[in-house]
Order: C-alpha cells, then structure tokens, then sequence
C-alpha cells in the first residue's frame, strides 16, 4: 500500500507520518527532506538557491537515503546524517525557493517514485496524493489554523533559538503558504479523492489514531 499525506507546513503530517509507518511497520518518506537537501548542499558550496541550473545539477546528483531509526528516520545526504542541518531555518527559506524550481521538482519526483514503488510507504510533502502518486491507496490533506501552526513551529524552534520571534513566526508560516498554493508547478491542492483531516486543536494521538482507522477500513 501507498499512503500520501499532503498538507501545509505545522499541520502536523511528518510528525502522523512517522507515527503511522512505524505502526504499520512501513517506511516513512519525508519528500520535504529532499528539497532541504538540495537547499544545504546549495549551502555548503556557497552557491544561492535561486540558480535553479545549479540546484538542479545538485539534485540529480545527490545521493539522498532514509534510513530508519528509534526516532522514524535518518536522512544521509551523500552519506552524512543531515538530520540537524536540515531543520535549520536559513535552509528551509531556501527549500521553499527549491521547490518552486520546475527542473528540481521533476528530478526529486522521479527519485521519490522510485523510493515509494514497491509499496507498503507512508510518504509525506504537498503533492503526493496530486503529482508523485495520484494512485496512492490512501491519500490524506491535513489543515489547521495557521496561527496554531505557526505556534507548533515556534516550540519546535524556540529551544535552538529562544530569541525567536512569535508574530514572525506565524507570519512565516502564511507567507509559505502563500509561496506553496500559488507556485506555478505543482501547487499545494488538495487531491479529489483525498481525505481532509483538520488537525487544529487535536493531539498527535487523536489525528494517528483517525488516519489509522481510516486506513483499517480500506
């Protein structure tokens, strides 16, 4: 089976993701990861991530595994675990720019299809269930208010960086939103036959237990 969860940034789907796999004893794809990839490795050589020649170049070249672990995963980007830098917020900004790269997207869709063909994968990002696997057996769309989200991703943060800003915060997380619903190439849309799952006020529990039953009665 191919579960696709899609959703914007704070609504909860990497973390369900990692839970559901780990209870169906299947893999867990986090396609986000990928585009932070590319984004670090644009980093690391100094080059900006708006060249989308040389971000392209980066991805089709980039070795990339996830690898479980106690926690869900390890990423390795060309062998090194990247978990640490990946989460970085300068690398995120730069993951959003990646992502709206038509060449990038058509590099990692094809890398995340040959990850997710064999089945019995939960993968997580904003167009599985549309673009990487509209045949998906089960196919999820997590919302939640924008303002919880962007305080989920302030406690998230805040421990690496307590100098962080709240109010900007949330402003990020809805100018991410904007980037990701208006983006020419594949664009955050919720698939037809997908189920939408509002996440707002409910525990990492509650909304496993809910995809999980979903799943169940298949």
């Amino acid at each position: 089976m191919i579960i696709a969860i899609d959703g914007p940034a704070g609504s909860g789907k990497s973390t369900v993701a990692k839970l559901v796999a780990k209870r169906l004893n299947y893999r867990y794809i986090d396609t986000g990861a990928m585009y932070r990839a590319v984004a670090w490795t644009a980093q690391k050589k100094g080059m900006g991530p708006a060249d989308e020649t040389a971000m392209a170049q980066i991805a089709g070249s980039l070795d990339i595994e996830f690898v479980p672990s106690a926690d869900g995963q390890l990423v390795l980007v060309d062998g090194e675990n990247a978990m640490a830098h990946l989460k970085n917020e300068t690398v995120g900004r730069g993951a959003a720019t990646v992502a709206a790269q038509k060449s990038v997207r058509e590099i990692l869709v094809a890398k995340q299809r040959q990850i997710g063909e064999a089945g019995n994968v939960v993968m997580d990002g904003r167009d599985i269930g549309t673009v990487v696997f509209p045949q998906a057996d089960k196919k999820f769309f997590f919302i939640a208010d924008a303002d919880e989200r962007g305080r989920r991703r302030y406690e998230e943060l805040k421990s690496k960086n307590p100098n962080l800003d709240l109010k900007i915060i949330i402003e990020e997380v809805r100018q991410r939103d904007h980037e990701d619903r208006n983006r020419k190439i594949s664009p955050l849309v919720m698939a037809e036959d997908a189920l939408e799952v509002d996440t707002t006020g409910l525990s990492i529990e509650e909304v496993t237990n809910h995809v999980l039953k979903n799943i169940n009665n298949l």
